[in-house]
C-alpha cells in the first residue's frame, strides 16, 4: 500500500519494515479491545479523526509510520519509537511518554503536557534533541 517510493527512516533500532497497513479507526478499535503493542504498521489517516481526544495511555507504537491527529488525546506513559512526521499532538497529554529516536518532522506539540517525557535522539528536520530536551514547536 503506497510504500514503493517512500524513503524509509532509521528509527530507534533500525529500518522500519511495514507488515500491515491499518487506519486510525482500526488502531482505536484494537486498543479498545485490549491491544497495547502496535509494531511494523503503516497507520494511515482515514479522515475520521478517530484519535482526536482518544485515551491511549500505555500504548506502544514501535517501528511504525503514523499519520494522525492526536489533538487532546491522552498518551500517558506511551512508548512511541516511530515516524510520526506531520502528526498533531496539540494539547495532548504525553506525560511520562518515551519518544526516543522518533522522527518528529512537521509535528505540532503546542500546549502538550510533557512532564517526564523523553525525546532523546528524536529528530526534527535534521536536528536531534538532546537528553532532557522537549519539542518546542
Amino acid at each position: 500500500g503506497g510504500l514503493e517510493g517512500r524513503a524509509k527512516q532509521h528509527i530507534a533500532a533500525g529500518m522500519i519494515v511495514v507488515h500491515e497497513d491499518i487506519t486510525q479507526s482500526e488502531l482505536l478499535c484494537r486498543y479498545a479491545s485490549g491491544q497495547r503493542r502496535f509494531h511494523n504498521l503503516d497507520i494511515g489517516d482515514d479522515g475520521s479523526d478517530a484519535l482526536v481526544g482518544a485515551i491511549l495511555d500505555d500504548i506502544e507504537i514501535i517501528d511504525c509510520f503514523v499519520t494522525a491527529s492526536f489533538r487532546n488525546a491522552s498518551l500517558k506513559n506511551a512508548v512511541v519509537h516511530a515516524n510520526v512526521k506531520t502528526c498533531d499532538f496539540t494539547d495532548a497529554d504525553l506525560s511520562g511518554s518515551d519518544f526516543r529516536g522518533s522522527a518528529l518532522c512537521a509535528t505540532i506539540f503546542t500546549g502538550a503536557k510533557m512532564e517526564g517525557a523523553d525525546f532523546t535522539d528524536a529528530y526534527n528536520h535534521g536536528y536531534e534533541l538532546a537528553a532532557g530536551e522537549k519539542p518546542h514547536w
